[in-house]
């Protein structure tokens, strides 16, 4: 009985010191701040996304979809990687602040402008559907002022204001659904064209709030031109990252447009979104970790891996609940968003384990990225979408939504599976140069 005291005294006294450690924790207090806006955004994004797709109906749903996925990928260029650039060299070195914010400002501004003017001209080939003016309204929305946006929420990440971060995300999303709710109580139906107009004026008046806070609580921008060009192939390098990102995750989409499967667009997309809206709890944990990962990287992979592995173990598991969550709701999509959507619940379906894969193919990317071998993620992500590209026009034409669906379920499984092989390359490359191999305590 006395041992079994103790005992039970021992496990109170651990389970009391873990809790304390998350209180003392920043990472723990970061993520709490992300999930508590993400949360809030899961919520008002889950509205949204219905409201929207009841808006539009599903052609002009899979439209709007398949331009938004265009402008998307295109997008990822417009500030040049600046916001991951600014984290990497002022996160550690807060007086840089001026030049580097004013290197996302220009860089956000004047490439967005040149690559939305790309997508009036060229985008209608690409995505039959979707007119010139749609392409452009969608590109102003998401090249310019949405990239800015994000840059900007990198800025308060920077230095962990996680709480702003929330605050910014939350108010964007929020604003969206108002929009789309008014449009649905007046109009009741809305064309795709009228939709990304009402999604533009939104983006600015976040770009324009998020802008001027920054300015007024951290001070003006300078530009130094010199450093831009110095800076320049290291952010294209994340650019180029995030790109990749975004064509294995909405390439299809655009492929679905362009072979004129409007309807099977807005099925798969409205699957898609309730997956990318699910995966928000593990986004907050690697969002606020991402930090400290290029602070650990100081000191190579030997730090930043055993921080990756710590996190995935913890993350797989919430993929594997997310997962079973998507697979007891999935019968509810034709109730809550309408029966023409009565097929995106199978596709949901084939989709729930990507929440799982992500977990791994993030937590391996940010160590990488954070120890300063972002070209070796790059590799990786290239390597994917050159493989969800050749899966999607293959499958598409012959299967339509579902092989868009098998082929993300092969590519985020692959770049989870390869981005491991990366990491563990890395280290053991480094070990072999007489690197310290040494854990760390999270």
């Amino acid at each position: 009985m006395a041992m079994h005291s103790q005992n039970r005294s021992r496990g109170d006294r651990a389970l009391n010191k873990y809790c304390r450690s998350l209180r003392d924790s920043r990472l723990a207090k970061n993520a709490s701040w992300l999930l508590l806006g993400q949360g809030v955004s899961f919520l008002v994004q889950a509205a949204y996304f219905i409201i929207l797709a009841r808006l539009l109906g599903t052609e002009q749903y899979g439209i709007y979809v398949a331009a938004a996925a265009l402008a998307a990928i295109v997008a990822q260029y417009s500030s040049l990687g600046s916001g991951f650039v600014f984290m990497q060299h002022v996160s550690h070195k807060p007086e840089r602040f001026a030049i580097y914010w004013g290197n996302i400002l220009v860089s956000s501004l004047g490439i967005g402008s040149v690559l939305s003017a790309l997508l009036y001209f060229v985008g209608p080939r690409l995505v039959g559907s979707a007119s010139p003016t749609l392409l452009l309204t969608i590109a102003v929305g998401d090249c310019v002022c949405q990239q800015l946006t994000n840059a900007s929420s990198q800025v308060f990440q920077a230095f962990d204001m996680m709480r702003i971060t929330a605050i910014l995300n939350t108010s964007i999303s929020l604003a969206r659904l108002l929009a789309a709710g008014i449009m649905l109580a007046v109009t009741r139906h809305a064309a795709a064209e009228g939709w990304a107009f009402a999604a533009m004026i939104v983006s600015v008046l976040a770009t324009l709030g998020a802008v001027a806070t920054i300015t007024l609580k951290f001070g003006k921008p300078e530009f130094s031109a010199r450093l831009f060009a110095s800076r320049a192939y290291d952010g294209f390098i994340y650019s180029v990252s995030g790109s990749t990102t975004t064509v294995y995750n909405d390439v299809d989409k655009v492929l679905l447009g362009h072979f004129g499967m409007n309807a099977a667009t807005a099925i798969y997309a409205v699957a898609y979104k309730i997956i990318n809206v699910s995966n928000v709890p593990m986004t907050s944990v690697y969002t606020a970790a991402f930090p400290k990962f290029f602070r650990l990287g100081a000191d190579g992979m030997a730090k930043t891996v055993p921080f990756a592995r710590k996190l995935v173990k913890r993350t797989s598991v919430l993929g594997i609940a997310t997962a079973a969550l998507i697979l007891v709701s999935s019968p509810l999509i034709p109730h809550v968003i309408g029966p023409n959507y009565a097929q995106s619940a199978s596709a949901l379906r084939w989709l729930c384990l990507i929440p799982f894969f992500r977990s791994f193919h993030l937590s391996a990317g940010d160590a990488i990225a954070g120890a300063g071998k972002q070209r070796f993620r790059l590799y990786s992500q290239l390597l994917a979408a050159g493989l969800n590209f050749a899966l999607n026009v293959y499958l598409i034409p012959h299967y339509s939504w579902r092989g868009a669906a098998w082929a993300s379920l092969l590519t985020d499984g692959s770049l989870g599976a390869l981005n491991w092989i990366v990491a563990f390359y890395l280290l053991k490359r480094e070990s072999m140069l007489g690197f310290s191999t040494s854990s760390i305590n999270v």
